[in-house]
Protein backbone atom coordinates (compact mmCIF):
# COMPACT_ATOMS: atom_id res chain seq x y z
CA UNK A 1 0.00 0.00 0.00
CA UNK A 2 1.70 2.93 -1.22
CA UNK A 3 0.58 6.64 -0.14
CA UNK A 4 1.69 10.17 -1.03
CA UNK A 5 2.98 12.67 1.99
CA UNK A 6 0.46 15.09 2.66
CA UNK A 7 1.50 18.69 3.17
CA UNK A 8 -0.49 20.44 5.90
CA UNK A 9 -1.07 23.52 4.89
CA UNK A 10 -2.84 26.44 7.11
CA UNK A 11 -1.99 27.54 10.41
CA UNK A 12 -3.20 24.24 12.99
CA UNK A 13 -1.90 23.35 16.04
CA UNK A 14 -1.94 19.39 17.15
CA UNK A 15 -1.76 17.89 20.45
CA UNK A 16 -2.25 14.04 20.54
CA UNK A 17 -3.70 12.25 23.84
CA UNK A 18 -0.77 9.87 24.84
CA UNK A 19 -2.35 8.00 27.83
CA UNK A 20 -1.96 5.20 25.62
CA UNK A 21 1.49 4.85 26.18
CA UNK A 22 0.71 3.64 29.65
CA UNK A 23 -1.96 1.30 28.64
CA UNK A 24 -1.47 -2.66 27.54
CA UNK A 25 -1.80 -3.18 24.14
CA UNK A 26 -5.30 -3.60 22.53
CA UNK A 27 -7.07 -2.50 19.32
CA UNK A 28 -7.51 0.60 20.42
CA UNK A 29 -4.06 1.05 21.66
CA UNK A 30 -3.46 0.13 17.93
CA UNK A 31 -5.02 2.46 16.79
CA UNK A 32 -3.89 4.95 19.20
CA UNK A 33 -0.32 4.36 17.85
CA UNK A 34 -1.04 3.75 14.09
CA UNK A 35 -2.86 7.21 13.78
CA UNK A 36 0.19 8.91 15.67
CA UNK A 37 2.57 7.84 13.31
CA UNK A 38 0.33 8.24 10.52
CA UNK A 39 0.00 11.82 11.20
CA UNK A 40 3.76 11.85 12.26
CA UNK A 41 4.61 11.55 8.24
CA UNK A 42 2.82 14.36 7.59
CA UNK A 43 4.47 17.31 6.19
CA UNK A 44 4.13 19.86 8.70
CA UNK A 45 4.54 24.15 8.56
CA UNK A 46 7.75 24.11 10.77
CA UNK A 47 6.12 25.33 14.28
CA UNK A 48 3.45 23.57 14.05
CA UNK A 49 4.42 20.50 14.29
CA UNK A 50 2.27 18.36 16.47
CA UNK A 51 3.09 16.77 19.87
CA UNK A 52 2.08 13.69 22.30
CA UNK A 53 1.20 14.75 25.29
CA UNK A 54 1.74 11.53 28.09
CA UNK A 55 1.53 10.70 31.79
CA UNK A 56 5.38 11.22 33.18
CA UNK A 57 4.80 7.91 34.87
CA UNK A 58 4.06 4.32 34.04
CA UNK A 59 5.25 4.25 30.42
CA UNK A 60 4.27 1.21 29.06
CA UNK A 61 5.34 1.66 25.04
CA UNK A 62 8.65 3.24 23.85
CA UNK A 63 8.05 6.74 22.98
CA UNK A 64 10.83 6.68 20.89
CA UNK A 65 8.56 4.69 18.24
CA UNK A 66 5.95 7.19 18.30
CA UNK A 67 6.92 9.58 15.50
CA UNK A 68 6.12 12.86 17.04
CA UNK A 69 8.08 14.51 20.05
CA UNK A 70 6.66 13.29 23.34
CA UNK A 71 5.92 15.85 25.79
CA UNK A 72 5.40 14.46 29.84
CA UNK A 73 3.51 16.61 31.44
CA UNK A 74 1.78 16.86 35.19
CA UNK A 75 2.39 14.57 38.15
CA UNK A 76 -1.12 12.12 37.74
CA UNK A 77 -1.94 9.00 36.49
CA UNK A 78 -4.62 7.56 34.79
CA UNK A 79 -7.67 8.88 34.25
CA UNK A 80 -6.97 11.69 36.78
CA UNK A 81 -4.01 12.48 35.22
CA UNK A 82 -6.14 13.13 31.50
CA UNK A 83 -9.39 14.69 33.25
CA UNK A 84 -6.93 17.38 35.24
CA UNK A 85 -2.88 17.51 33.76
CA UNK A 86 -4.39 16.79 30.47
CA UNK A 87 -7.21 19.45 30.07
CA UNK A 88 -4.26 22.04 31.61
CA UNK A 89 -1.58 21.22 29.13
CA UNK A 90 -3.79 21.29 25.58
CA UNK A 91 -3.86 24.58 25.34
CA UNK A 92 -4.08 26.43 22.26
CA UNK A 93 -3.72 23.15 20.54
CA UNK A 94 -6.32 21.12 19.31
CA UNK A 95 -6.71 17.36 21.34
CA UNK A 96 -7.26 14.31 19.66
CA UNK A 97 -8.19 11.87 22.07
CA UNK A 98 -7.81 8.40 20.16
CA UNK A 99 -8.82 5.91 22.61
CA UNK A 100 -12.56 6.57 24.08
CA UNK A 101 -12.20 8.93 26.78
CA UNK A 102 -11.28 12.55 27.03
CA UNK A 103 -10.94 15.40 29.33
CA UNK A 104 -14.94 16.26 30.07
CA UNK A 105 -13.83 20.33 29.90
CA UNK A 106 -11.55 20.38 27.30
CA UNK A 107 -12.13 22.50 24.30
CA UNK A 108 -11.34 22.29 20.79
CA UNK A 109 -11.22 18.34 20.82
CA UNK A 110 -12.29 15.25 19.43
CA UNK A 111 -12.78 11.66 21.11
CA UNK A 112 -12.85 8.81 19.15
CA UNK A 113 -15.28 6.59 20.47
CA UNK A 114 -14.00 2.64 19.20
CA UNK A 115 -17.77 0.97 19.94
CA UNK A 116 -20.71 0.97 22.63
CA UNK A 117 -19.85 -2.54 24.20
CA UNK A 118 -19.80 -1.56 27.67
CA UNK A 119 -23.76 -0.29 26.63
CA UNK A 120 -24.56 -3.03 24.64
CA UNK A 121 -22.22 -6.03 26.18
CA UNK A 122 -22.90 -4.78 29.74
CA UNK A 123 -21.87 -8.39 31.51
CA UNK A 124 -17.83 -8.49 29.59
CA UNK A 125 -16.91 -5.49 31.69
CA UNK A 126 -16.07 -4.57 35.45
CA UNK A 127 -19.09 -2.76 36.74
CA UNK A 128 -16.23 0.50 37.59
CA UNK A 129 -15.02 0.49 34.21
CA UNK A 130 -18.60 0.52 32.53
CA UNK A 131 -19.81 2.85 35.34
CA UNK A 132 -17.32 5.43 34.48
CA UNK A 133 -17.21 5.07 30.83
CA UNK A 134 -21.05 5.48 30.72
CA UNK A 135 -20.77 8.32 32.79
CA UNK A 136 -17.93 10.39 30.62
CA UNK A 137 -19.15 9.54 27.20
CA UNK A 138 -22.17 10.47 27.89
CA UNK A 139 -21.11 14.26 29.19
CA UNK A 140 -18.62 14.25 26.50
CA UNK A 141 -21.50 13.65 23.60
CA UNK A 142 -23.44 16.63 25.17
CA UNK A 143 -20.27 19.01 24.82
CA UNK A 144 -19.00 20.55 22.26
CA UNK A 145 -16.51 18.05 22.09
CA UNK A 146 -16.49 16.35 18.34
CA UNK A 147 -17.61 13.04 18.35
CA UNK A 148 -15.81 9.97 16.15
CA UNK A 149 -16.38 6.25 15.62
CA UNK A 150 -14.67 3.51 13.49
CA UNK A 151 -17.86 2.05 11.60
CA UNK A 152 -21.28 3.08 10.37
CA UNK A 153 -22.54 0.47 12.63
CA UNK A 154 -21.05 2.10 15.56
CA UNK A 155 -22.48 5.52 14.79
CA UNK A 156 -25.84 3.77 15.38
CA UNK A 157 -25.05 2.04 18.14
CA UNK A 158 -23.81 5.22 20.31
CA UNK A 159 -26.36 7.25 18.67
CA UNK A 160 -28.72 5.09 20.33
CA UNK A 161 -27.21 4.84 23.60
CA UNK A 162 -25.93 8.32 24.32
CA UNK A 163 -29.13 9.23 22.76
CA UNK A 164 -27.36 12.13 20.21
CA UNK A 165 -28.35 12.35 16.41
CA UNK A 166 -26.18 9.76 14.31
CA UNK A 167 -25.15 13.30 12.31
CA UNK A 168 -22.92 14.67 15.52
CA UNK A 169 -20.96 11.39 15.11
CA UNK A 170 -18.43 11.15 12.23
CA UNK A 171 -16.84 7.83 11.19
CA UNK A 172 -13.19 7.25 10.23
CA UNK A 173 -12.43 3.65 9.10
CA UNK A 174 -9.36 2.24 10.76
CA UNK A 175 -6.22 0.93 9.12
CA UNK A 176 -4.51 -2.12 8.34
CA UNK A 177 -1.03 -1.25 6.64
CA UNK A 178 0.99 -1.76 9.50
CA UNK A 179 0.93 -5.13 9.44
CA UNK A 180 1.94 -5.58 5.94
CA UNK A 181 4.73 -3.76 6.48
CA UNK A 182 6.50 -5.47 8.73
CA UNK A 183 9.09 -8.71 8.13
CA UNK A 184 7.15 -11.87 9.54
CA UNK A 185 8.82 -13.80 12.17
CA UNK A 186 8.55 -17.36 11.34
CA UNK A 187 10.44 -18.31 14.29
CA UNK A 188 7.52 -18.32 16.35
CA UNK A 189 5.72 -21.05 13.56
CA UNK A 190 9.19 -22.88 14.25
CA UNK A 191 8.97 -23.03 17.99
CA UNK A 192 5.46 -24.32 18.15
CA UNK A 193 5.60 -26.87 15.26
CA UNK A 194 3.57 -24.89 12.62
CA UNK A 195 6.71 -24.90 10.14
CA UNK A 196 5.07 -26.11 6.78
CA UNK A 197 1.77 -27.65 8.56
CA UNK A 198 -2.19 -26.32 7.78
CA UNK A 199 -3.64 -24.69 10.88
CA UNK A 200 -6.26 -22.29 11.78
CA UNK A 201 -5.97 -19.31 13.38
CA UNK A 202 -7.94 -17.05 16.08
CA UNK A 203 -6.70 -13.97 17.52
CA UNK A 204 -8.69 -12.17 20.89
CA UNK A 205 -8.76 -11.65 24.46
CA UNK A 206 -10.70 -13.62 27.30
CA UNK A 207 -13.27 -10.97 27.02
CA UNK A 208 -16.86 -12.52 27.16
CA UNK A 209 -18.05 -10.90 23.48
CA UNK A 210 -14.91 -12.01 21.71
CA UNK A 211 -16.96 -15.11 22.22
CA UNK A 212 -13.98 -17.61 21.72
CA UNK A 213 -15.89 -20.48 23.35
CA UNK A 214 -17.82 -20.63 20.58
CA UNK A 215 -14.51 -22.44 19.19
CA UNK A 216 -15.01 -25.95 20.98
CA UNK A 217 -16.14 -27.77 17.93
CA UNK A 218 -14.22 -26.24 15.62
CA UNK A 219 -11.14 -27.40 17.98
CA UNK A 220 -12.93 -30.73 18.55
CA UNK A 221 -13.16 -31.15 14.66
CA UNK A 222 -10.05 -29.79 13.53
CA UNK A 223 -8.46 -32.16 16.28
CA UNK A 224 -9.89 -35.15 14.50
CA UNK A 225 -8.26 -33.90 11.00
CA UNK A 226 -5.21 -33.02 12.86
CA UNK A 227 -5.14 -29.95 12.16
CA UNK A 228 -4.27 -27.63 15.31
CA UNK A 229 -6.54 -24.33 16.26
CA UNK A 230 -4.24 -22.00 17.22
CA UNK A 231 -5.39 -19.09 19.73
CA UNK A 232 -3.34 -15.74 20.22
CA UNK A 233 -4.11 -13.07 22.31
CA UNK A 234 -4.51 -11.84 25.97
CA UNK A 235 -6.91 -10.39 28.98
CA UNK A 236 -6.94 -7.19 31.12
CA UNK A 237 -8.12 -8.49 34.10
CA UNK A 238 -9.07 -4.99 35.57
CA UNK A 239 -10.94 -4.42 32.16
CA UNK A 240 -13.02 -7.71 31.66
CA UNK A 241 -14.93 -9.67 34.10
CA UNK A 242 -15.32 -13.55 33.74
CA UNK A 243 -13.13 -15.29 31.79
CA UNK A 244 -14.00 -17.73 28.46
CA UNK A 245 -12.71 -21.35 28.94
CA UNK A 246 -10.32 -22.32 26.00
CA UNK A 247 -10.87 -25.09 23.94
CA UNK A 248 -9.17 -27.64 25.38
CA UNK A 249 -7.57 -29.18 22.56
CA UNK A 250 -6.28 -25.31 21.10
CA UNK A 251 -2.79 -24.05 21.09
CA UNK A 252 -2.35 -20.98 23.25
CA UNK A 253 0.30 -18.76 21.81
CA UNK A 254 -0.39 -15.69 23.76
CA UNK A 255 0.60 -12.41 23.06
CA UNK A 256 2.84 -11.88 19.90
CA UNK A 257 4.75 -9.11 18.31
CA UNK A 258 3.56 -7.89 15.07
CA UNK A 259 5.89 -9.43 13.36
CA UNK A 260 4.92 -12.65 14.39
CA UNK A 261 1.36 -12.36 13.99
CA UNK A 262 2.03 -11.73 10.40
CA UNK A 263 3.77 -14.65 10.44
CA UNK A 264 0.95 -16.81 11.66
CA UNK A 265 -1.94 -14.69 9.39
CA UNK A 266 0.54 -15.68 6.24
CA UNK A 267 0.90 -19.40 7.48
CA UNK A 268 -2.58 -20.08 8.80
CA UNK A 269 -4.92 -22.29 6.48
CA UNK A 270 -7.65 -19.72 7.19
CA UNK A 271 -8.41 -17.01 10.55
CA UNK A 272 -11.88 -17.64 12.09
CA UNK A 273 -13.36 -14.68 14.02
CA UNK A 274 -16.31 -15.59 16.03
CA UNK A 275 -16.52 -12.09 18.13
CA UNK A 276 -20.63 -11.66 19.05
CA UNK A 277 -20.10 -7.83 19.20
CA UNK A 278 -17.40 -5.76 17.22
CA UNK A 279 -17.34 -1.46 16.72
CA UNK A 280 -14.40 -2.56 13.58
CA UNK A 281 -13.23 -5.89 13.66
CA UNK A 282 -9.40 -4.92 12.82
CA UNK A 283 -8.35 -8.34 13.06
CA UNK A 284 -10.33 -9.45 9.98
CA UNK A 285 -8.78 -6.79 8.09
CA UNK A 286 -4.98 -7.62 8.91
CA UNK A 287 -5.89 -11.47 8.20
CA UNK A 288 -7.23 -10.11 4.74
CA UNK A 289 -3.97 -7.39 3.78
CA UNK A 290 -1.96 -11.26 4.95
CA UNK A 291 -3.73 -13.05 2.30
CA UNK A 292 -5.49 -15.11 4.78
CA UNK A 293 -9.16 -16.58 3.98
CA UNK A 294 -11.49 -15.05 6.46
CA UNK A 295 -14.31 -16.75 8.23
CA UNK A 296 -16.15 -14.29 10.17
CA UNK A 297 -19.16 -13.59 12.33
CA UNK A 298 -22.15 -12.68 10.72
CA UNK A 299 -22.46 -9.45 12.82
CA UNK A 300 -22.89 -6.08 11.75
CA UNK A 301 -19.64 -4.56 11.81
CA UNK A 302 -17.97 -7.53 10.32
CA UNK A 303 -20.70 -7.46 7.30
CA UNK A 304 -19.88 -3.73 6.88
CA UNK A 305 -15.88 -3.96 7.49
CA UNK A 306 -15.27 -7.27 5.50
CA UNK A 307 -17.79 -7.49 2.66
CA UNK A 308 -18.62 -9.95 0.45
CA UNK A 309 -13.89 -10.65 1.35
CA UNK A 310 -15.57 -13.20 4.21
CA UNK A 311 -17.34 -16.47 4.95
CA UNK A 312 -19.74 -15.42 7.10
CA UNK A 313 -20.80 -18.26 10.32
CA UNK A 314 -23.75 -17.96 13.02
CA UNK A 315 -21.35 -16.86 15.97
CA UNK A 316 -24.09 -18.00 18.46
CA UNK A 317 -23.45 -21.39 16.97
CA UNK A 318 -20.53 -23.40 17.54
CA UNK A 319 -21.20 -26.06 15.32
CA UNK A 320 -21.91 -23.16 12.20
CA UNK A 321 -18.49 -22.08 13.03
CA UNK A 322 -17.06 -25.62 12.51
CA UNK A 323 -19.07 -26.40 9.76
CA UNK A 324 -18.02 -22.96 7.89
CA UNK A 325 -14.24 -23.21 8.63
CA UNK A 326 -14.07 -26.95 8.00
CA UNK A 327 -16.27 -26.32 4.36
CA UNK A 328 -13.53 -23.71 3.48
CA UNK A 329 -10.83 -25.90 4.75
CA UNK A 330 -12.66 -28.66 1.76
CA UNK A 331 -12.42 -26.03 -1.25
CA UNK A 332 -9.12 -24.77 -2.18
CA UNK A 333 -11.02 -22.67 -5.50
CA UNK A 334 -13.41 -20.99 -2.67
CA UNK A 335 -9.58 -20.41 -0.15
CA UNK A 336 -7.92 -18.65 -3.40
CA UNK A 337 -11.63 -16.84 -4.32
CA UNK A 338 -11.59 -15.24 -0.72
CA UNK A 339 -7.76 -14.50 -0.29
CA UNK A 340 -8.09 -12.17 -3.50
CA UNK A 341 -10.86 -10.23 -2.57
CA UNK A 342 -9.74 -10.27 0.90
CA UNK A 343 -6.45 -8.43 -0.85
CA UNK A 344 -8.50 -5.74 -2.79
CA UNK A 345 -10.58 -5.26 0.65
CA UNK A 346 -7.78 -4.33 3.04
CA UNK A 347 -6.77 -1.59 0.79
CA UNK A 348 -9.40 0.48 1.59
CA UNK A 349 -8.63 1.01 4.89
CA UNK A 350 -5.32 2.89 5.54
CA UNK A 351 -3.79 4.77 8.66
CA UNK A 352 -2.85 7.59 6.30
CA UNK A 353 -6.69 8.07 5.17
CA UNK A 354 -7.82 7.97 8.83
CA UNK A 355 -5.29 10.75 10.00
CA UNK A 356 -6.66 13.26 6.71
CA UNK A 357 -9.93 12.67 7.87
CA UNK A 358 -8.51 13.51 11.47
CA UNK A 359 -6.61 16.49 10.73
CA UNK A 360 -9.75 17.74 8.71
CA UNK A 361 -12.29 17.89 11.80
CA UNK A 362 -9.42 19.38 13.55
CA UNK A 363 -8.99 22.20 10.77
CA UNK A 364 -12.97 22.52 10.61
CA UNK A 365 -13.15 22.93 14.80
CA UNK A 366 -10.04 25.68 14.39
CA UNK A 367 -11.67 28.04 12.18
Amino acid sequence: MTTVTMKVTGRIRIALNGRYLSQPQSGVQRFAGELTRAIARFDWPQGQEPVLLAPRTTLMLPPEGVGLPVVPCGHLKGQVWEQFDLARSHKGRFLINPGNTAPVFGRHQLVVLHDAAVFAQPEGYSWKFRLWYKVLQTILCHTKTRIVTVSDFSRQELSKYLKVSPKRIEVIPEGCEHIARVTPDTSILRRHDLEGRAFVLAVGNLAKHKNLGALNALSRDLQQRGVPLVISGGIDKSVFSGQVNLPQSALYVGRVTDEELHALYSAASCFVFPSLYEGFGLPAIEAMACHCPVVAADIPALREVCGDAALYVDPRNSESVSQGVCRLLDDPQQMASLRDRGDERAKHFTWDKAARMLIAIAKDDMK
